[in-house]
């Protein structure tokens, strides 16, 4: 409990000081599934330029969480802003130009399987922007593979990628938007370690790159030791501990300790 208080009292105070700086504001969120209580009272900040790690067992609501942030799942009780704008409370094209804004990879990389890389990163171009100019498409696709380090694989089918190569390949898509905000859902699951690192450090050469602000949904010890600026750490609902890597790897919280065993 005392944690708990200690983490809602270190973010009020970031919020009344530094207001303009941050991007996503969650107060009190809660949110069910009949008779399952997933978020029982979610409490966070994020900043500007700041990678946010968000970890937590399998089940303990870290998608839920971001899947609320995006819109995508309706929250029951609290507040969620993001740019300062409540979201249960825009009209449909109002959350949609927030979802512009927004970054989303998901878990399996949600790639098109019968279209080509090129395909797969011009259909957003297109349909969201609009865009008809073949030659800018082209190079928009072009400098997004080469920022995560796939240009090679621009005619290539997604069937033909390994699973790191998915990854890559989903962030471009995603990042093909410039979105100010990234959310990453498990980033790392389902690869090897070499790969996971790999990864990882992509994670942070484009928030560089990209000056994102981002929240990343691990519960990957090492992708959260790369990537996190701050590590927020779930737990039946709840946040149990907030810190840098080497805070919490001192934690004498049992809960929290048992991810560093």
């Amino acid at each position: 409990m005392q944690d708990e208080l200690t983490i809602e009292t270190k973010q009020a105070t970031e919020a009344k000081t530094d207001d303009n700086n941050i991007v996503i504001k969650v107060e009190h969120l809660q949110k069910s599934f009949e008779d399952n209580k997933v978020l029982k009272d979610i409490n966070l900040t994020l900043c500007k330029g700041e990678n946010l790690v968000v970890l937590g067992r399998s089940g303990q609501g870290k998608s839920v969480t971001i899947q609320c942030i995006v819109g995508l799942l309706d929250y029951d009780e609290g507040s969620l802003k993001v740019f300062g704008k409540e979201i249960k409370e825009l009209l449909e094209d109002e959350l949609k130009e927030i979802r512009l804004k927004l970054g989303f990879l998901f878990q399996s990389g949600a790639l098109y399987d019968s279209m080509t890389v090129r395909e797969n990163l011009s259909f957003p171009l297109t349909r969201v922007l609009k865009m008809k100019d073949d030659s800018k498409i082209n190079q928009e696709v072009e400098d997004v593979l080469d920022a995560v380090g796939l240009k090679d694989a621009i005619d290539k089918m997604p069937g033909d990628l390994s699973g790191g190569m998915r990854k890559r390949i989903g962030l471009a898509r995603t990042l093909i938007l410039k979105p100010a905000i990234m959310l990453y859902d498990e980033p790392t699951t389902g690869l090897d370690p070499i790969t996971s690192k790999e990864i990882s450090q992509l994670i942070m050469d484009l928030r560089k790159k990209y000056q994102t602000s981002s929240i990343i949904i691990t519960h990957d010890l090492a992708c959260a030791k790369i990537t996190g600026d701050r590590i927020l750490v779930l737990h039946e609902g709840k946040f149990i501990a907030e810190g840098s890597y080497k805070d919490l790897e001192k934690s004498q919280d049992e809960r929290v300790n048992s991810f560093f065993k």
